[in-house]
């Protein structure tokens, strides 16, 4: 390896490489396949030499403001050399040398074995072997990319993104999405995101959990006409029930460390229907609200359940500090087994405006924590593109380092039109 020039990135998904990567971490390219970089000539300012500029006509340089003679005497020109004078040119590869070969070409992969099923998932690192079930392949043992590394949803009024982020090694983030009718035939909406705990053991099942039971609990409550307050309460406790009974596994618990605390995740939802917006959560997940009019405010409209906001609620201290101290994000409530108390929170509005619902995880609000933070960075057309909103707030995420894994759930928030009043009154 250390005859082997060393690359920044991975040709294949641009992931950042570290010193001595034999294969890319996240989509198992074959970095030593990749052909070593011909010799180059470095990059040069261009400029109009002095003998091209017309009289009075100022060089490219001076109009950047580079005073450097050398920017003027940078570029090259194609027409022959004047008499007398020596040819300083390029030096161009003959055109009988062939390129180096692209070993991601059909003709250089590798064929795959003998009893590979046709059409079967060959591994993304020496394109020969298969993938067990496991996720490894047979032939060089590379992990290949999960498929919750990165998930989009999008329905015709909600949309959701999920990420693995930059530093975690699999995503333990989940999301459900749904919409189904109210017993007087107007749409609900749903939103479940879910942050699975990492220092228990199999977060991602829980969160995956988690979301779904909360997801299949509204869609059979909401229709019978279960007023969606009450209905969130009601789904929250069986997606604890759901979590819970990962713990009461016991081949799923003799195969991991029975050391850790049981499976557990955080649980944050939201619900617009008949012209209420319905929010509920257990641990440090979030709901904000960014009206249309961005003059108007925005607001969080969840309580974390964390050691953070404790020390605030008390008036122990405010809530830069609370937040700058490392047992911030020590979370005082949670779905697990092993949770002291459920206490589900629910809270019911009715915006007299339009605007969009952000669902997160704390891996996106840990970039844009107040409310104006959110909104600032909420894309203006968010209402009519929710999709494209969730991705470019998971994208400010990852910009501003991708420490976690973040998912983002974003619904519009419409106005009922004058007099179609609501099916519910707002608690």
């Amino acid at each position: 390896m250390s005859q082997m020039h060393q690359l920044s990135a991975c040709p294949g998904c641009e992931e950042p490489l570290d010193t001595g990567d034999l294969f890319c971490g996240a989509c198992g390219y074959d970095l030593s396949a990749v052909p070593q970089p011909p010799d180059d000539h470095p990059t040069v300012a261009i400029a109009v030499a002095p003998r091209a500029a017309s009289a009075g006509s100022p060089a490219v340089g001076a109009e950047r403001g580079d005073p450097s003679p050398a920017a003027t005497a940078a570029l090259r020109f194609d027409d022959p050399p004047s008499p007398g004078t020596p040819a300083e040119d390029f030096a161009l590869a003959s055109p009988d040398e062939a390129p180096p070969a692209d070993p991601r070409s059909p003709e250089h992969q590798a064929t795959p074995p003998a009893g590979t099923p046709l059409g079967g998932k060959l591994c993304v690192a020496c394109r020969a072997g298969r993938i067990d079930e496991d996720g490894y392949c047979e032939n060089c043992g590379h992990a290949q990319p999960r498929e919750r590394d990165h998930m989009e949803q999008e329905l015709d009024a909600v949309a959701a993104v999920s990420d693995r982020g930059l530093r975690h090694h699999r995503n333990e983030d989940a999301f459900a999405l749904s919409t189904t009718a109210l017993p007087d035939g107007s749409p609900a909406v749903v939103a479940i995101v879910c942050d699975g705990v990492s220092s228990a053991t199999r977060p991602d099942e829980a969160s995956a959990a988690a979301a779904s039971t909360a997801n299949e609990s509204l869609l059979e409550s909401l229709p019978r006409g279960t007023h969606p307050q009450q209905a969130m309460h009601e789904a929250i406790v069986a997606a604890a029930e759901s979590v819970n009974s990962l713990a009461n596994d016991p081949v799923q618990a003799m195969e991991h460390d029975p050391q850790r605390n049981s499976p557990a995740c955080t649980l944050v939802g939201a619900i617009v229907a008949s012209g209420l917006l319905v929010v509920g959560w257990v641990g440090d997940s979030r709901v904000y609200w960014v009206p249309d009019d961005r003059t108007a405010p925005p607001a969080r409209l969840t309580e974390d359940d964390s050691w953070a906001a404790q020390m605030v609620a008390a008036g122990l201290m405010n809530e830069a500090e609370a937040y700058a101290d490392d047992r911030a994000h020590a979370i005082t409530g949670w779905l697990g087994a092993d949770a002291y108390e459920l206490e589900p929170h629910t809270a019911s509005f009715k915006p007299d405006r339009p605007g969009v619902v952000v669902v997160c995880t704390d891996g996106l609000w840990n970039y844009s924590e107040a409310a104006q933070e959110m909104a600032r960075v909420t894309p203006a057309d968010a209402a009519e593109r929710p999709l494209h909103c969730a991705q470019v707030l998971v994208g400010h995420a990852l910009d501003g380092g991708g420490h976690d894994n973040v998912t983002v759930a974003v619904l519009p928030f419409h106005v009922p039109p004058q007099g179609a009043g609501s099916a519910y009154g707002t608690a």
